[in-house]
């Protein structure tokens, strides 16, 4: 009786030892674990705020791009935040989404004419209002230090695919490759050849996210081919054919069953996006059932919870914090360590 009950208090002791280190995690491991364990988290839609966040109810609070706007998402809760990286004249990254510097900063002109130097005399601007904030363009050594440990950054890469090594040299460099996130758009064969050549010469310990567009491509069948390449956690799927002149009702092609059947067997996210594109109409990425539905029509379970019914665990938006709220107030959200709410995955059968 004497060993059992040592038994029993040993395995105490363990289990809330192993609470206290999950606890202890940095926000940015916890965010990991499930980004690397879909199918255990398959009760949880993560957030990814675009372009690093900047909205808020519909208004633009913070510079697109800006180390404010991932201040800010960070503090409302989002896991990923999602920035566009560029080369300045020399060879610089820094983040910038545009070719051109004219629509979000002070200073006129394509990026890659400017110097790094140059480009730190311009300031950046909150679109819509034109107020010019004190914050200059970031490098993306800037931007990967004010992530580290604390959230997962996905870089948006507006160059050519040879330009990842370099980019992830620098997250080498800090210690944190496993917190970037990198994508590219596959289409074909030659296209997933070209890319895993990339990846390969890059080596290990990177997280890469394909990207596939129902322009290009119609069925579960090529997000399979592409599992088989790359073994992902997340697929970005674009429903790119439906545009926004009527509400989707099934999704289009790329969210059908087979495809959550196939990102089950994966164990990888399904990633939806329900951001607005410049000079598109609202909901141009998501059948018509995007951020403005969900906001400025108040329709929120049209919009980012007819994405998590279609198997998306990941939603990218340009309104975390209103995406957040939501899906946690309707039970799409399950508690971080340290919230003193339950922390446990969902007992998700895989059929791996």
């Amino acid at each position: 009786m004497r060993t059992i009950w040592l038994s029993l208090l040993l395995s105490t002791v363990l289990a809330a030892a192993c609470g206290q280190a999950s606890a202890g995690e940095s926000r940015a491991r916890q965010i990991l674990d499930r980004f690397e364990h879909a199918n255990q988290w398959r009760d949880h839609v993560m957030v990814a705020a675009h372009r690093a966040g900047g909205m808020q109810a519909g208004k633009t609070l913070y510079a697109e791009n800006s180390l404010a706007a991932v201040e800010g998402s960070i503090a409302m809760g989002a896991e990923i935040v999602e920035v566009d990286i560029r080369r300045s004249k020399g060879g610089a990254f820094v983040v910038m989404h545009d070719s051109w510097l004219d629509r979000t900063t002070t200073c006129k002109g394509e990026v890659v004419n400017y110097t790094l130097d140059e480009l730190r005399a311009c300031r950046l601007v909150v679109e819509g209002t034109g107020s010019v904030t004190n914050e200059r363009v970031s490098t993306l050594r800037e931007m990967l230090l004010a992530t580290r440990d604390r959230i997962l950054i996905n870089l948006d890469n507006k160059l050519d695919v040879g330009d990842l090594p370099g980019m992830i040299a620098v997250a080498r460099d800090l210690g944190m490759a496993d917190q970037v996130i990198v994508k590219e758009n596959l289409w074909n064969q030659n296209r997933i050849a070209t890319v895993k050549a990339a990846m390969t010469a890059i080596g290990g310990g990177v997280q890469f996210m394909p990207i596939i567009a129902d322009d290009a491509v119609h069925d579960a069948g090529f997000a399979e081919t592409v599992d088989h390449a790359f073994s992902p956690h997340a697929i970005e799927l674009i429903n790119w054919r439906a545009g926004a002149e009527t509400l989707t009702e099934t999704g289009g092609p790329l969210f059908s069953t087979r495809m959550r059947a196939a990102a089950v067997r994966g164990n990888w996210h399904i990633w939806a996006d329900t951001y607005a594109i410049v000079n598109k109409p609202g909901g141009f990425l998501a059948g018509g059932r995007g951020d403005e539905l969900a906001v400025k029509a108040s329709l929120p379970r049209e919009a980012w919870g007819f994405w998590a019914d279609r198997g998306a665990t990941i939603i990218q938006t340009d309104e975390p914090k209103a995406a957040i709220d939501w899906l946690a107030a309707n039970g799409f959200r399950v508690p971080y360590a340290g919230t003193g709410e339950r922390i446990e995955p969902a007992a998700t059968a895989s059929i791996n």
